[in-house]
């Protein structure tokens, strides 16, 4: 559906103002996905001011036979968020009201748009445990619908674990708010956790009760020089044993550090032509002599100030960048068991290049929960052979297609190979009950055919 009918345009601009209800080339910014790589057209961007204009412009599409694909900061990696099929954007773009932080419980109310950023800036001595690289213009609607990760998953859990409460829209307009932040509370079931990870395809989060978590104190970065992946691992796994504080554990290569040397303008970290890189990051009292230990005689560099810990976090936060410098990449986020992720991350570029020899392959990511990143900018016809050697490689391994981006257009033909049958029938039955006409995001995960 590319062109919605006059009248209903100016219904919904009954609704939102005519200033909020865009067309043609306006909605050019809300059709493509921040790789470049997934492009649509919207038959318009809607964006309401609060949740009864959400729940009756959803009212109003639904009863339309119009789809809507909901849209948070539209940093997405896997398409979910764009108007592929010419359907209406409802956009969080004003839905960022941010609540006054409930010192007592550690908690904060943040509508959907409101960016990660601003949640956790909004107290001096608390912050949100969700650190990623776009958390600036990542929002928290956005973060809960796709159960966004990032560096801290290893402290702190991914969004999921951050939800004390949910409001939301359904289809039809009905709204469901649970907001009060209780942290024990068996009254039903956890629908702020079915949300989680959704992708827009149950209901349009309106705003989210978020747990706040202490701000880090006597931090201290490291990055160290290592030999192979192999001999990483084994340096997180002694640091999540053996370092108290220990916040988050990245890894990178040399092939993508060369390119934001070559292409960014970074300095190396390190003297030396060393093929991975292990970052560590930790807190609290003793944090520095506990680093040092898992160290050892290997070559490091230690930031202890914060420009000192923002110099070493470049190196790993730009590697998202790299891909970008050759062209439009495709961006796999993918996940293995503890004890095959080793093979996973050393085996996911041969895999690429088997079924496309020309391809440029960088990997990066999170030691200590098993999340490689895998950027490929193909050389061959980006037709699936890509996705299909990787995700065929995480297949055998026991591991996810998908461990934070979620399925969205990139991922769902290969969704059978990480969810049986019977899930993927459950998914859809799940959708049909709350979304019987089919309204929110329909091209995304499975639902039940009429």
């Amino acid at each position: 559906m590319e062109t919605i009918p006059g009248t209903l345009l100016s219904s919904l601009a009954a609704i939102v103002g005519d200033q909020h209800v865009l067309t043609g080339d306006a909605t050019a910014g809300f059709s493509v996905d921040w790789t470049g790589r997934f492009r649509g057209h919207a038959a318009a961007v809607v964006r309401p001011r609060d949740t009864a204009q959400v729940a009756a412009v959803l009212a109003l599409c639904t009863d339309a036979g119009v789809p809507v694909v909901p849209q948070g900061g539209n940093t997405g990696l896997v398409g979910g968020g764009v108007p592929l099929h010419g359907e209406v954007v409802l956009s969080a773009a004003r839905l960022t009201k941010l609540g006054p932080v409930d010192q007592e419980a550690s908690q904060v109310t943040a509508g959907a748009g409101a960016t990660l950023q601003q949640v956790g800036d909004a107290d001096a001595h608390l912050d949100l445990g969700i650190q990623i690289a776009s958390r600036a213009s990542a929002t928290v609607g956005g973060a809960v619908a796709t159960n966004a990760g990032g560096v801290r998953v290893l402290r702190y859990g991914p969004m999921r674990a951050q939800l004390r409460g949910v409001e939301a829209v359904l289809a039809d307009g009905s709204v469901v708010s649970h907001l009060a932040g209780l942290v024990k509370d068996n009254t039903g079931y956890d629908y702020p956790s079915l949300l989680a990870g959704s992708e827009g395809t149950l209901a349009f989060i309106t705003q989210a009760r978020l747990r706040l978590v202490p701000r880090v104190r006597d931090a201290v970065t490291v990055i160290i020089g290592v030999q192979g992946l192999e001999e990483a691992h084994v340096l997180a796994r002694q640091a999540v044993r053996g370092v108290p504080g220990l916040t988050s554990a990245e890894f990178f290569t040399q092939a993508g550090l060369r390119i934001l040397i070559e292409r960014a303008g970074l300095v190396p970290p390190l003297p030396g032509d060393l093929p991975v890189y292990l970052l560590l990051d930790a807190c609290g009292p003793g944090a520095l002599e506990d680093l040092g230990a898992v160290i050892g005689t290997r070559e490091a560099a230690v930031g202890e100030s914060a420009a000192e810990r923002r110099r070493l976090w470049s190196y790993r936060e730009r590697h998202p960048e790299a891909a970008g410098f050759f062209g439009a990449p495709i961006k796999l986020d993918v996940s293995a068991p503890a004890a095959r992720w080793v093979q996973l991350a050393s085996e996911a570029a041969g895999a690429v290049t088997a079924a496309d020899p020309g391809a440029l392959v960088i990997t990066f990511g999170h030691v200590a929960d098993g999340n490689v990143h895998v950027n490929i900018v193909p050389a061959a016809p980006a037709d699936g052979r890509h996705e299909d050697a990787v995700f065929s490689l995480v297949a055998s391994l026991g591991g996810s297609i998908s461990a934070e981006h979620g399925i969205g257009a990139l991922k769902a033909r290969w969704l059978g190979l990480a969810r049986s049958d019977a899930e993927r029938a459950l998914f859809a039955k799940i959708r049909s009950a709350l979304d019987p006409a089919g309204t929110l995001n329909p091209h995304i995960l499975p639902r039940l055919r009429r």
